[in-house]
């Protein structure tokens, strides 16, 4: 008895799991339930679900224009957003990694902009986008505070990506200082005493040693704005004539709007499978460039 109490499989039951159960209810069960729900016709509310095989899957791929327009967007956006706000988290990482006395407080404003919320974010963002901007370029008339922002295709997404970069560029930037902190500082003092330019050390030397903080902004930043909505739902509410509307807010007008759960439901395994066949491949690639120190 008292041998099975202290043996590995008991204490592994013990610790691990409560967490594993929790995990199971909260994330597997959803899942296997909506994956279940994706091949029927239910609405969310009727206790009456009806069993139809592939074809909300085949409606889709179709039938469905509005899916693959949310999803070209998603995919711009994503691309967009993961390249500048991580080649601008990487250039204020570099220079606040350098010996200035007032980094500290740097680093804190930059980071500030993630510790709001979303949708409150939004909000404030809207007010500035209508009135702000708009009040500056009344009285300066400079071209870039006269634009309409939330009023045109082209302006309202890159008004969405201005507010995303501005959200979540700190946030990797601290990935990126933790990755900085860790280069070897006699390393790249011989690197400079050999010769070599700043731009050589920090192609040669300090990015590949860095790969790792690279493979986890990636894959934060792809899957945050993958997974955008609160942003795009106080901004611009998918529009003008649904031209910023994301692949996430796409599945919640199918599912909560239109009372179509079941072809939510399939639009977000699709969705799931594409943003995991993504980053798998992103996390693949990275994580070959990685080096040993």
């Amino acid at each position: 008895m008292r041998r099975w109490s202290t043996s590995q499989l008991m204490q592994q039951t013990v610790f691990v799991g409560p967490a594993l159960f929790a995990y199971a209810i909260v994330m597997v069960l959803p899942f296997l339930l909506g994956l279940y729900y994706s091949f029927t016709n239910w609405n969310g509310v009727s206790s009456q679900i009806d069993w139809l095989g592939l074809k909300n899957y085949v409606t889709i791929l179709t039938d469905d224009p509005d899916f693959g327009s949310s999803l070209w967007f998603t995919a711009r956006f994503t691309f967009t957003v993961v390249l500048i706000s991580n080649l601008l988290g990487f250039l204020i990482a570099y220079l606040l990694s350098k010996p200035m006395k007032s980094r500290n407080m740097l680093r804190t404003i930059f980071f500030m902009p993630n510790v709001l919320g979303g949708l409150l974010l939004g909000f404030i963002w809207r007010f500035i986008f209508t009135e702000g901007f708009a009040a500056i370029g009344e009285s300066t008339h400079i071209g870039f505070f006269e634009l309409p922002w939330l009023s045109t295709e082209a302006s309202a997404f890159w008004g969405i990506v201005l507010v995303s970069v501005w959200q979540g560029a700190g946030y990797l930037m601290v990935i990126y200082i933790a990755g900085l902190t860790n280069v070897p500082s006699d390393m790249l003092e011989a690197a400079a005493i050999d010769g070599a330019s700043g731009f050589q050390i920090l192609r040669n030397i300090v990015l590949p040693l860095i790969m790792p903080a690279v493979t986890i902004c990636l894959f934060l930043s792809i899957s945050w704005t993958f997974k955008s909505f609160d942003l795009n739902f106080s901004l611009t509410q998918g529009g003008p004539f649904k031209s910023t509307e994301s692949v996430a807010m796409n599945i919640y007008y199918e599912a909560f709007k239109n009372n179509r759960y079941g072809l939510g439901t399939a639009k977000a395994v699709i969705f799931f499978i594409v943003v995991t066949v993504i980053t798998m491949i992103q996390v693949s690639i990275t994580k070959k460039r990685e080096v040993e120190m």
